[in-house]
This record gives C-alpha cells, sequence and structure tokens, in this order.
C-alpha cells in the first residue's frame, strides 16, 4: 500500500504512527498504529518500526510504501528548557511564553543576575537549550550580560538563544563565540514596555529542537527514517491551534494526557478588558500543567479531589475507590475504569484552565476602588477542542469540556456557555501541527474533517 504521508508521534510511553493519503485530490487520514517507544533501547527506531506494522495490521495491508516520513517527539522529557530573564512580569514572562509555545518543558526560570547555585541547577538539569532575556531595547543591559558570561564561564554543554535587549547583540555573541557555544541571535521577546514579540523565538526554538533532537537516547538514529521535520509535541499542537484559528477563529485546545495537561489559547480579549488589562498577553498562549495526569499523576488529582469527595462522584465505596487507584491502567477497559478515569479528566480539565486564565479584581488606590483585569482573556473563545487520549476517547468527553463554562465564577476570564464543544476525532491535531509546516491547506481540511467540520475551508 502506498502513502504519501506517515507522521510520528514519538512520546514517553508510546509511539503513534498516522498515515495519510490522496494527496493528488481530497487529503484522506487512512489510519493509525501504535507500539511502546522504545527508548530504553536506545533505538526508537525500533518502537517507529513496530507502530509501522501495527498500521499495516490495522489497514489490512502486507506492506506500506510511503513518500515521506514526518514526526513529533516528546521522548526523553521532550524539550527541556531553562529561561533567564530580568524582571519576571516582564522579560522573563516574555521569554516563558516563547518558550512553552514552541512546546518547551521548562525546566528553571529565573530574573535578575543568576548565582553560582543557579549555575550548578543549571548543570543538573542538562538541558536541551538555554533562553537569555532581559531588557527593553535600549534599556538595563548589565544583567543580560552577566548571565551570558556565567553560563559560557560554566561550559554548559547547550545551544543558546539570545532574545534580549538589541544592544547587547554584540558583547554576546563576543561572549559565546570565545567559548565556542553555539548561539542563536533573535528579536528582543519583550522590546518595548507592554510590548511581546514572542513568535520569532518560538521559531527558532524549534529549528533548534530539531536540529538537537539526537539527544534523546537512540534518537540520533531517527534520521535514517524521518524524512522532513520534527517538532516538539506540544509545538506541533499549537501550530495546529493557530492555523485552525486563522480559518474558524477564537478558540481553546485543551490536551489532558498521562503526565500533564497542556492549554493553548489562540484568541483576542474582548474591548472591554482591553481597557483594563494590566499588562499585554500573547496572542497564542500555552501553560502546561505538570502536576495533572491522569496516570503517571494520577495521585495528585485524587488528593486534589480528596477520596471522600470522589467516591461521592462516583457512588462508590473506599474499598471500591482503593481497588481503582492501586490497579490504575494507562488506558482504562472497564465501565468502572472508565468513570474513574473521566473523574480525573474533569478535574485537570478544570483545574488547568482556571489556572491558564485570566482574572478581575478590585484594588484600592488614592482615587478610590478600580477594577483591573490580569492574564489571559477567555471570554471571546467561540470553540473549545478537545484533544489526547483522554478528551478523544472517554465516553463522556463532550461533558466534561461543557463543565468549563459551567463552572465559572464572575471573576475569571473564562469561555462562556456560547463556545462550541469540538473533538479531535481522529487523534491526529499534533500529526496536523507538524504537518502545516509543508501543508498547510490539506492540514487544515484534515484538521476540520475529525473536529466534524463539513464546509470547505476559507
Amino acid at each position: 500500500m502506498l502513502v504519501n504521508l506517515l507522521v510520528a508521534e514519538i512520546g514517553s510511553t508510546t509511539t503513534v504512527m498516522n498515515a495519510f493519503g490522496s494527496f493528488d485530490s481530497c487529503p484522506k487520514f487512512l489510519g493509525q498504529g501504535q507500539a511502546p517507544t522504545t527508548v530504553n533501547e536506545e533505538d526508537v527506531n525500533i518502537g517507529l518500526r513496530n507502530a509501522i506494522e501495527d498500521l499495516k495490521r490495522n489497514l489490512n495491508s502486507d506492506d506500506i510504501e510511503y513518500d515521506e516520513l514526518i514526526a513529533t517527539s516528546s521522548a526523553a522529557g521532550g524539550l527541556k528548557m531553562t529561561v533567564h530573564g530580568l524582571v519576571y512580569d516582564m522579560t522573563v514572562r516574555a521569554a516563558k511564553e516563547a518558550a512553552l509555545g514552541a512546546g518547551a518543558n521548562i525546566k528553571m526560570i529565573t530574573s535578575g543576575k543568576l548565582r553560582k547555585s543557579d549555575i550548578r541547577k543549571i548543570i543538573d538539569i542538562k538541558p536541551n537549550i538555554i533562553l537569555i532575556a532581559g531588557g527593553v531595547d535600549y534599556g538595563e543591559r548589565e544583567t543580560a550580560l552577566h548571565n551570558s558570561e556565567m553560563i559560557a564561564e560554566a561550559g554548559i554543554n547547550a545551544p543558546v538563544i539570545y532574545a534580549g535587549n538589541i544592544e547587547n547583540r554584540e558583547d554576546v555573541k563576543d561572549i559565546f563565540e570565545d567559548k565556542g557555544i553555539e548561539l542563536y541571535i533573535v528579536d528582543n521577546v519583550y522590546p518595548r514596555i507592554d510590548e511581546l514579540n514572542i513568535e520569532p523565538t518560538r521559531a527558532v526554538i524549534q529549528n533548534v529542537f530539531e536540529k538537537h533532537i539526537i539527544h534523546a537516547p537512540g534518537m540520533e538514529k531517527i534520521r535514517e527514517m524521518v524524512t522532513g521535520n520534527i517538532m516538539p509535541t506540544p509545538g506541533a499542537v499549537m501550530e495546529a491551534s493557530k492555523l485552525l484559528y486563522e480559518d474558524i477563529g477564537d478558540l481553546v485546545t485543551i490536551d489532558v494526557g498521562g503526565a500533564t495537561t497542556d492549554i493553548h489559547s489562540v484568541t483576542d480579549e474582548s474591548e472591554e478588558i482591553s481597557r483594563i488589562l494590566l499588562s499585554p498577553e500573547p496572542k497564542a498562549k500555552r501553560t502546561v500543567e505538570g502536576d495533572l495526569g491522569v496516570y503517571v499523576n494520577m495521585h495528585n488529582i485524587v488528593d486534589l479531589i480528596g477520596k471522600e469527595e470522589l467516591e461521592k462522584e462516583l457512588k462508590i465505596s473506599a474499598e471500591k475507590l482503593d481497588n481503582l487507584i492501586n490497579n490504575h491502567k494507562p488506558i482504562p477497559e472497564s465501565d468502572e475504569e472508565k468513570e474513574f478515569v473521566e473523574a480525573l479528566t474533569l478535574h485537570a480539565t478544570l483545574t488547568a484552565i482556571k489556572r491558564h486564565c485570566g482574572h478581575i479584581r478590585q484594588i484600592y488606590g488614592p482615587g478610590g476602588k478600580k477594577t483591573i483585569a490580569e492574564g489571559k482573556d477567555l471570554t471571546r473563545t467561540q470553540y473549545i477542542i478537545g484533544t489526547g487520549g483522554a478528551l478523544t476517547r472517554l465516553p463522556k468527553r463532550v461533558e466534561i469540556l461543557k463543565q468549563i463554562a459551567k463552572n465559572a465564577n464572575d471573576t475569571e476570564l473564562l469561555p462562556n456557555t456560547e463556545a462550541t464543544i469540538l473533538i479531535d476525532n481522529d487523534y491526529i491535531m499534533a500529526s496536523l501541527g507538524v504537518m502545516s509546516k509543508k501543508y498547510p491547506e490539506m492540514a487544515l481540511r484534515l484538521l476540520k474533517n475529525s473536529l466534524g467540520f463539513k464546509e470547505e475551508s476559507k
């Protein structure tokens, strides 16, 4: 069987292989195969080939030939980054938004001048990329230069991206070139007060990740099979969300996974909120909640809910709940197991999106009480999209997403009940994000098909 494109999603535990064809007429999603990721065997190609074998079985084909193979990856911890800026609420936050939007797993954030203890932590983390920011253009210079010198002197074996004060570029270049450290200089993420400029940095982060993907065990062999782009999986979901936003409008994508819950919002704030917003927010924003996962971090969610409350919600005994917890599987099978995971998914979703969204609050000053807004405004959201294993496969996935608006209070800038719920039924959103780098129109059509849209793209 000949397919035009295979897209591999190489996760920490599972590798999924999606097949797409009919590129010369009407692009189609042909099928999916999966297999355990073989990072521990020091060759992820084993997992790739096994996923292709599973795909063959699912397509009832003795052989699969393909024109191209591209991939997303979160194996071996995904894209690990550390971020270092000047003031947390300004340049540090801008750099953090750029890194998260690119699909990074941020392991450390610092503001101000680095200390020796900070350098020791960076060395222990072994980041894939280090991002240095600091100072608006033609503003403060010393902190970013100090941090560059500290990192260069430490001899940390990771590429560095500098996205700070434009006046520092030549000095930063000299600092890292003298030590033979790979350096990328990008436009300032915070060029002026209350102005974010994070897209150039996001693009460079993804390019550097692709170049250095071989740092994961066995990933040095991935180019034996992959012929095109490789992206961090969360970054690919963001790319798909941004592509869809251009066609259908303001949206929020929710991905509840085994280890984390990611929220991707691509929205503009309302005029009302814009007038009282304390500091700027990016149009495309990602947050990742590392404590909210329905498998690896299941116990965190159970503790968050409380066992007694969970027993009431599920209408089961303490003994039965303990049995579900102690025998928890990555993929639920029985009705009781599915109901348990649905409860975990509901609380992960609500907690994550409440952390992601902004809030309205009152402050008091010399002129009296004043209403301000902080954080991301989601009130204009037209579509709430569910992707990932839990929100594409659980029976109550739509009901879970409907609870977002029902659980909003007056101070939370959450979507309202008019937002339409969409499900990534084919579970291909990440694959289409990386596909969109070369085939944006085809990726959009396939994504809208997966979400249940029947009309043609604009």
